[in-house]
Order: C-alpha cells, then structure tokens, then sequence
C-alpha cells in the first residue's frame, strides 16, 4: 500500500508512524511545506485520556512524551482583582515543538519518508497515484476544497479576535484572567508548556480588536500592547511571538470524511474551539482510529467507512462542548457584574463537560465556598433552594414541563390527567405544568388536546387542582394557555405527528396564509375583527383558569402555534400594523398578553414561552429573541420560559444536551427577566451546574419525568439531601431510600486465608 499523507503536523504525523508502524511494508510518504522547526503556536495540552492511547499504540512515542511533559492540577480565575482557585483539575503539556520533534524521529526511525519544504502534489494527482490519501492539510484544506462537493464542508466565523503568544516563565496554573478596559473586555489564556515558558492567548471580541486599534499594529506593537494590559499576570515580563497574528476562530464542520481514497484528518476534517484544548487531541485520536480500523476490516473503503462512524459522534460532541465554551467567551460581558466566585464557577463550568457534581469531586472546597455564596443553606444542592415569582414561592427550581398528552376528549381532562399530572406533583417538583390548553374548540391541535372554553373543563381542571393542593402541599400547579395556529387539526402524535386528519378537519386560523408545510391546511389569514375575537377566547380562558385554582399561568408564544407564528418573521407576511418590524409583530401577542394578565389574579404570576430561535435562516435570531423578553417583561411577565425551534418545518437544530441553555442565559443577563430553562436538561447534576452559575433561574424537564414521575424526590434522595425543597409525601416516605438491590450488597464470605 503507499500512503500520502498531506501535512506535517501532530496528527500527519502521528497517523504516518502508526501506519508505517502496524505494516511496516507500507511506503509511506508524508509532505509538509514548511521546514522541520516552523511551527505556529507554543504549547500543546493533552489529556490523560489520549495519552493513554498513545501509550498503547506506540509505546515509544509515549515514553519520549513522558520526559517533556509538565504537570499541573489549578486553575486560577482573576476577575477585578480577585482570584480565585479550583484543584484537582489535571492537565499535562508540552512545547509544540517538542511533540514534533519527537514524531519526527519516530517517522524517521519507522522509515517515512518526510519531504519538508515540500508542498504537496494536488491532491486529485495523489489519489491516482496512491493507494490511500491522509489530508491533514489544516483548516485552510485545499483537500477539502477540491472535493467540497463530496466532503460537503461548512464553515463558521465567529466573533472574537485572538493572538497566540508565549512567555519566558512558567505559570503554576491553567490562568484565564480578564481585563476590562476603555475599549472593552479582553481575556486572557495561559498554562504552562515548559518549566520556563508559557502559552499565553489574549483574546476580545472584534468591535474591542478595532476600537483598541489593534487592527493598525504590527506583530511586535501588538504583542508589546497585549503585555501591557495583563502586567500584573505576566510579573512584568514582556511576551513573545512567532510569526504570531491575529485571528478570528473558524468552525469546521464536513458532512463526510471519505471520498474514495482520501480521508481527511484533524482540522481539515473539523475544528474546536481552543479554549477546551482539543485541536491536538482531536487530530491525535483520529490518527489513532484511522490506524486501528485499516488493520481491523478486510478492505479500505470499509475501514474508512468505519472510521468515520467511530470518530464523527465524538467530535461532534466534543465541537457542542467548544462551542458552548466559545460562545461563553464572546459573551463574557454578560457575566462581569456575577460575585465573584460564581463568576470563576460559571467559567469552569462554561462548556457543560464539567459540571457541579464533578468540579464538587475536584474540588469540594470550591463549590462549597460558591455555593454559600449563592445562599444555598448547608447541605442543601442549589436545585433544592426557593424561587420566588410574584406572590408564588416554588420550593425548589425543579418544573415538570408541558407536555401534550393528547388524551382528551372534547377538551376534557379525565382520569388520565390527574394521575399524570397528580402523580408528578406527588413526585417532588417544585412547579408542575398542564399541557397546552387551548383557549378555543378549533384552537386544538389534534381532537385528543384539552381546553378551557367551557365551564365543564374548567371544572375538571379544578379536580386536578384540588389534588395537588391537598396530596402534594408545596406543589405548585399551572397552566399553559395556547392556540394552535396553523398547527392545528393533526392526527395524534403516535397517529403521525403534524399530519392532517384522515376526516374531520376543522378550519384553521395563522397571522399569514401559510401552510406548516406541504400537504398541511392553508389557514386563513386573520382579520382585526378576528383579532379581537381571539383575545376574548384567551382572556376568557384566563378567567377559567383562575377559577379552576391554578397558581401560575403561562402563554404558549413558541413552537409555531398561533402567538409564534406572529412573532416569527418566517411566518409572519403581513403588511397591516400586526407584521413587518419586531415591534408590530410583537404587538398582538403583547395585547393577548395585556388582556390575560388583566384578568389573572394580580399575587398569581404569568410566564411566557418563546422559541428563542427558529433554526432556519431569516427567522427570529437571539438578538430578536432577548427584545422579544424585553418587551414581555416589560408588560409584566414574571419569567420566560425558553424554549427554540418547531416554528417552520424545514428548521436544522443543533441537538445536544441542554442545547437551549445558551438562549436562557443571554435572556436572562441581558433582558434582566428570571428564565426557565428547558431542552435536553435530564440530570439533576445539570440542574444544579445550571443554577450554580446562574444560567438560569428554574430547569424545566419534560422526558425524565415521563421516565420516573419521582424524578426529583430521587435526585434528592440520591444526594443524602432531606429537607424542605424535597417532601416526600407521607404515604411514600418508607421508599425515600434506595432499596436494597439483592445479595450484590452484602458482605462476601471469607475464601482464603490472610498470610
């Protein structure tokens, strides 16, 4: 087999010596265009993680490793002139330099043949005269590009300006510091790579870059400029740079890895953010599974093929942990007025891989210092503290969310609704929420969802407000109060989610014309006189509501349905005073807002959900979705529940855990309104990241509390944690300890001797 391997970096590198290594036949070949000493950047982190599989691919590679290696424990977070220390972190590094020099040698001592100052031949020109192609051609990947069809490459700028630098001292911990300025914010990035030398990235957003003039220095003024700002951190000592530019951070993202012959590796494959440290560790584990499969399967495509599905979920995740890191950092402003401790816990927790469970694992110490400082009594994990809303205390942060059940009839709750709703209530949270109940006949979604235009489902809904009042004491109860929009008269979810009705259909309304998607009803679009008909259905429904003892009301302006499909300019065409700008498409669900919250019992208090996104280009943006908060909280809403998505059918969201947090959070900073946060939220070591760094004020989950109706009586009992944000109900008190599993968890006979 002859390879082609394109790019001298770590994970060209890496990737040549182990091929050659595990069938040294193979003629190996590897081109690099710069020469053996040129190299951007400083230092390198690897996990211990990697390093083990280095040590167990290539033992001689990890042992010259070892011996250059510094390691440290800290992280230091100095925020106006406080620092602040968590341990028992873990890291280790080296001079990038050094790792290359080490893979050199070994591609040397291997035989690879390393042609340096070399560019390579274009890669369609290798492919045919190679039996496999490795692209680890970085991020500027002319492999990538001249293939973009098939690899189907997506790249991202993002909004901050960085600089790679170095220092002739060693820091004694991972450091971020933060320096607020006239300009504004700037960051800075240092560890320890050498015992006397040290990365140091220094970083801002770009309108800070411009208004600092950074984008007139040259490399020597900058480099001078940026030592000046963080004197302190840097002991006086000035910075280095090599060749070293400002940069705006690109994300990297292919569809597929393969196409024939040619595989890409590293950042021509994807790319991750460098505040988690993963762009080395990244290219690295793929050199390592490119190796693995081509000696595990029969033939290249199938090896490759299987490359690609061992490698694709990893990076995706690890990319969903850097760009939420990244997003934290160009939003960093939000954050600065934070105590101080919980600010450096916001920081450390920012990319949702370490969480308050595990940092607590690290560093007990810390966490109980952040916690007291957020008021949370001792012994008490931040899910179980108070929230207050209006004249409503919710004894802890935990909602069970809306979820349509779709097992109605006529709009009538029955027997199904109290057990579910009233088994939840009996499970410990501290608010539980109805679905959406719709303020109208033709308002439903499907013929299984409930209502509130009549007084015998008002009624009904009392029975299940009477039962939470009096079996969950301390439960609170409220109601989701909505209209279908144009997606309504659908088939139940299990019948086929959002297809219309075999038979049976009932005319639908929308702020415009427009169909959810193709096959679905054309709604019409309403007329004012039509406007003012369904502001009386929901104030009516409002006044139902009160009568029927819930305790919070909230108005469903997300998911597309009728109040979102005015907010959203995807779905929003019409050219009267109710369409254009945001504020004249704001400006109905604020007069249905208005008119509920008249007639909604002053102590009691009013949500409101939103889709803070649409996931489709040219709809709502979080920009629109923190003026949408604004003006919501400005009429008198008490939070806002945020939720993204469902809006118009051809959205593309980016699923992963709790992947609507980051819209709560710049909600919450910047509109100043408390949020409900909701979206893959299922452990509760995440409800309390989420709290503890004031992300959010309540966590909302809907599936957990599907899977286990106790789920927060059991995240209570599995934290030792017994008190008044987690009640057991009387009658279920005896199962508030985890039972015995069998014979697993008694002592083991005595089957040898003690010498």
């Amino acid at each position: 087999m002859r390879v082609a391997v394109i790019g001298g970096g770590p994970g060209g590198l890496y990737a040549a010596a182990l091929l050659k290594r595990l069938d040294p036949a193979r003629e190996v070949t590897v081109w690099e265009r710069n020469a053996p000493d040129d190299t951007f950047g400083f230092g390198v982190v690897l996990s211990d993680e990697t390093l083990g599989g280095i040590e167990h691919a290539d033992p001689a590679v990890h042992d010259a490793l070892r011996r250059h290696f510094v390691r440290w424990d800290d992280i230091d977070v100095v925020h106006r002139g406080r620092r602040h220390t968590s341990g028992g972190h873990g890291f280790a590094a080296l001079g990038r330099q050094r790792l290359l020099d080490v893979l050199h040698q070994r591609c040397h001592d291997l035989g690879v043949d390393l042609r340096f100052r070399s560019p390579a031949p274009h890669p369609g020109r290798l492919a045919a005269t190679h039996d496999l192609v490795v692209a680890a051609d970085g991020i500027h990947s002319t492999t990538r590009q001249t293939w973009a069809e098939a690899f189907r490459p997506r790249v991202t700028a993002h909004r901050c300006r960085y600089i790679w630098l170095a220092t002739d001292f060693a820091f004694d911990a991972f450091r971020f510091e933060i320096a607020e300025t006239e300009h504004g914010v700037v960051q800075l990035h240092a560890y320890p790579y050498a015992p006397d030398a040290s990365t140091v990235i220094v970083e801002m957003r770009e309108e800070v870059w411009r208004a600092a003039g950074f984008d007139e220095l040259g490399e020597e003024e900058s480099t001078d400029r940026c030592a000046k700002i963080f004197a302190e951190a840097l002991r006086g000592r000035p910075l280095r740079s090599h060749r070293s530019a400002w940069t705006t951070f690109r994300t990297v993202t292919t569809e597929h890895w393969s196409h024939g012959n040619v595989v890409l590796l590293g950042d021509a494959a994807h790319t991750a953010h460098f505040s988690i440290g993963s762009g080395t560790k990244l290219a690295v584990e793929d050199a390592l599974a490119l190796a693995a499969c081509l000696r595990e399967h029969p033939d290249r495509d199938t090896a490759l093929a299987a490359y690609e599905e061992e490698r694709k979920p990893v990076v995706a995740s690890t990319q969903r942990a850097a760009r939420a890191s990244l997003e934290w950092f160009e939003n960093l402003a939000l954050y600065l007025d934070q105590p101080p401790r919980r600010f450096a816990f916001n920081l450390l927790t920012r990319s949702r891989r370490v969480t308050h469970d595990n940092l607590r694992l690290r560093d007990a110490r810390f966490v109980e210092a952040v916690e007291r400082e957020f008021g949370c009594p001792p012994g008490t994990p931040p899910m179980f503290t108070p929230f207050r809303l209006r004249g409503l205390t919710l004894r802890n942060r935990v909602v069970v969310s809306p979820m349509d059940m779709y097992s109605a009839a006529d709009g009538l709750p029955g027997d199904f609704h109290l057990v579910h709703l009233g088994a939840r209530a009996l499970g410990g949270a501290g608010l539980v929420m109805t679905e959406m109940v719709c303020v109208s006949e033709e308002g439903r979604i499907t013929p299984g969802c409930t209502g509130l235009y009549t007084g015998r489902q008002a009624e009904a809904w009392r029975r299940v407000t009477e039962f939470v009042h009096t079996r969950a004491p301390g439960t609170a109860i409220g109601v989701q109060l909505g209209h279908s929009g144009r997606k309504g008269s659908t088939r139940l979810m299990w019948e086929g989610m959002d297809e219309p009705l075999p038979d049976g259909n009932w005319p639908l309304v929308a702020a415009s014309a427009l169909p959810y998607r193709p096959g679905s009803q054309t709604p019409r679009e309403l007329s004012r006189a039509h406007l003012t008909d369904l502001r009386e259905q929901f104030t009516a429904a409002g006044r139902r509501a009160a009568r029927a003892g819930f305790d919070l009301l909230e108005l469903h302006c997300a998911h597309g349905y009728l109040l979102s499909g005015f907010l959203s300019p995807l779905t929003n065409r019409r050219t009267d005073a109710y369409g254009g700008s945001l504020d004249r498409r704001l400006r109905f669900p604020l007069e249905v807002f208005d008119a509920v919250r008249a007639v909604w019992p002053d102590e009691r208090p009013m949500t409101v959900r939103i889709s803070a996104t649409d996931w489709a280009e040219g709809g709502t943006s979080a920009d629109d979705a923190v003026e949408i908060a604004r003006a919501f909280a400005a009429h008198g809403a008490d939070a806002v529940d945020v939720s993204t998505g469902q809006v118009v059918a051809e959205e593309r969201p980016e699923f992963g855990r709790s992947y609507q947090t980051p819209y709560a959070d710049r909600i919450r900073h910047e509109a100043g309104v408390p949020v409900i946060a909701v979206g893959a939220i299922s452990s509760w070591d995440d409800v309390n990241s989420l709290i503890l760094a004031g992300r959010t004020d309540l966590c909302a989950l809907a599936r957990p509390h599907l899977y286990d109706p106790h789920w927060t009586l059991h995240a209570a009992a599995e934290q030792g944690y017994s008190g008044p944000g987690a009640v057991w109900p009387e009658p279920y008190r005896a199962g508030s300890r985890r039972p015995r599993t069998g014979r697993t968890d008694t002592p083991k006979p005595r089957l040898t001797l003690n010498p």
